[in-house]
């Protein structure tokens, strides 16, 4: 029997009073912003296929994946400095 995936909600342009949304607090000249945009329009079925669900869920893959990418792109590679950076 298969458990069905289930993620964390991922909206980063949902408006809410504490933080601010994304656009309010990266400059429109960012890397991260180059980071966000190719991984937006890359294909991530097989790393969402990987996924076996059951438990709590997870956080989004995509999401995930701009976080190491970004960080890697600022020589950052320990999860524990990912974490405070």
């Amino acid at each position: 029997m298969s458990s069905k995936v289930v993620f964390k909600t991922y909206q980063q342009d949902q408006l809410s009073l504490l933080p601010p949304s994304y656009d309010d607090l990266v400059p429109k000249n960012h890397p991260v912003r180059i980071v966000n945009t190719i991984i937006d329009h890359i294909d991530i079925s097989a790393l969402e296929k990987s996924y076996k669900g059951g438990g709590t869920s997870s956080y989004h893959p995509r999401m995930l994946l701009k976080v190491v990418i970004y960080a890697y792109l600022r020589n950052i590679y320990s999860s524990r400095k990912i974490e405070q950076a």
